[in-house]
């Protein structure tokens, strides 16, 4: 699967061909491929946590329906040579004959002992060999498999691909003029609530929201700012994923965690004055665990300690003081990814590059049939929705730059080898079924939480070629 901050994983066909052809020439009979169509975690059912919205997975057939070339045309064959052979196949067990240091024959024999398929195999990951079988030569091609179905004819090879190679395409056709309303950060409704101490964050929302405001209050003294100037220094520790921070209703940065370490830590000087200062940290959640054990261990959100430093005071420590909680934002109760919530609030003009900040489009329907994606490329980290389907959370988050060098098919696969998107965004495009469209009035609903550029969003059709 692909993360959020992560490379994207590639498999080459020759292995998964070689890997599926192994399997039945040593007697398997049902091969099932994880996955066969790609697809796509609409609205917030990725998990992991930081499990990216495409669950393409490589696949023959990716998540936008289209046929990825040449990895299902080159397991079409592989199946119709196994298709070929499939009675003797599952009559018996194959003998083995060897046919040099790293090549095997795997004979299935008819009921009078004769000859009816076999797989010519080399396992060696750099060498091609000719080998002689059944009166026969054949050359084998480095870490492959030949298929033959009537013991004499080689129809398919794992590591020789006949298909062409198509490559995806996006076309940009559809640009938005937008308006934004902008996430009130001081508002609390009547379903907050107060407690002493910090709180794990799925306990509040029960996954009702990716999100829960955490707001305390600390009173300065009039002595106790520093008399050079220095902020006081705000240091938060999280048990993941993201965070955003304001002080007195103005923002002073996010920090997030990856797939590796969801912890994270927020250390920051930030402005505040004689009197009462409010702080508020808004927690993000990408995710819930979808793999492993005693998921009820799993921690989300603000755990602590919550310290300010640099008053003359000494370090203090918010962590048990009393925290008022807001499950959600204030956009989500009124529904504002919602064709009837969008006309509840008065929206302005767009707010570009503004952190926690709703947005909304009207478009028409690309003309054609093409699969259609959106392109997140410019903005931060959010989602969105269309006509009110939720299309899943997106977020421009780059993989590190080392670990994409040369792919080679031979070998034993592993989940780091041949990934690509190196250095780039582990997703850019984000499918929307054309289902969920109309002719025209659809309505594009984005929430930002960082702050994103929206000129670069654009609707595309997709195709290969």
């Amino acid at each position: 699967f692909t993360s959020f901050g992560g490379a994207v994983p590639h498999r080459p066909v020759e292995d998964m061909a070689f890997a599926v052809a192994r399997f039945i020439q040593k007697g398997g009979s049902f091969v099932n491929y994880y996955m066969y169509h790609g697809g796509t975690n609409f609205g917030r059912t990725a998990g992991g946590p930081f499990i990216a919205t495409s669950y393409d997975y490589d696949a023959p057939i990716d998540e936008f329906g289209l046929l990825r070339q040449p990895k299902w045309g080159h397991l079409r064959d592989l199946h119709k040579a196994i298709k070929q052979a499939e009675p003797i196949l599952v009559s018996g067990d194959p003998t083995i004959q060897s046919l040099g240091n790293y090549e095997k024959a795997y004979v299935f024999k008819s009921k009078n002992g004769a000859c009816a398929a076999a797989f010519l195999s080399n396992y060696h990951m750099n060498a091609a060999v000719k080998v002689r079988f059944n009166g026969r030569h054949y050359d084998l091609p480095a870490w492959s498999i030949s298929i033959l179905p009537d013991c004499k004819t080689a129809v398919f090879n794992t590591a020789t691909v006949k298909e062409p190679t198509l490559l995806p395409k996006m076309h940009p056709v559809v640009r938005f003029a937008w308006q934004s309303y902008s996430e009130d950060t001081n508002s609390l409704d009547g379903n907050a609530f107060t407690k002493n101490g910090l709180v794990e964050q799925l306990s509040m929302t029960w996954d009702k929201s990716d999100y829960l405001w955490y707001t305390t209050y600390v009173s300065i003294g009039a002595n106790e700012l520093s008399k050079n100037g220095q902020w006081p220094q705000l240091t938060i520790y999280s048990a993941g994923h993201s965070m955003q921070v304001f002080v007195n209703g103005k923002s002073y940065g996010s920090v997030y965690g990856g797939y590796n370490n969801p912890k994270l830590t927020y250390d920051g000087h930030v402005k505040m004055w004689q009197g009462s200062n409010k702080i508020s940290i808004l927690s993000s959640a990408v995710g819930l665990p979808n793999d492993g054990n005693h998921f009820e261990r799993w921690n989300v959100g603000v755990l602590g300690p919550v310290t300010v430093s640099g008053l003359s005071s000494g370090k203090r420590d918010l962590s048990h003081q009393k925290w008022t909680y807001q499950v959600g934002l204030k956009g989500e109760s009124l529904g504002l990814h919602t064709v009837t919530g969008s006309s509840s609030v008065e929206w302005g003009g767009p707010g570009n590059k503004q952190p926690l900040t709703w947005h909304k489009a009207l478009f028409t329907v690309p003309a054609g049939s093409d699969p259609v994606a959106l392109d997140m490329g410019s903005m931060g980290k959010g989602q969105m929705w269309v006509n009110g389907h939720h299309v899943g959370r997106y977020w421009s988050y780059k993989a590190p730059a080392g670990g994409c060098g040369r792919c080679s098919y031979a070998g034993t696969y592993r989940q780091d080898k041949c990934r690509s998107n190196c250095g780039e965004l582990s997703q850019r495009w984000y499918h929307v079924p054309r289902s969920w469209l109309k002719p025209g009035g659809n309505l594009l609903v984005v929430l930002e939480e960082y702050a994103g550029d929206l000129a670069g969003v654009a609707m595309a059709t997709r195709t290969t070629t």
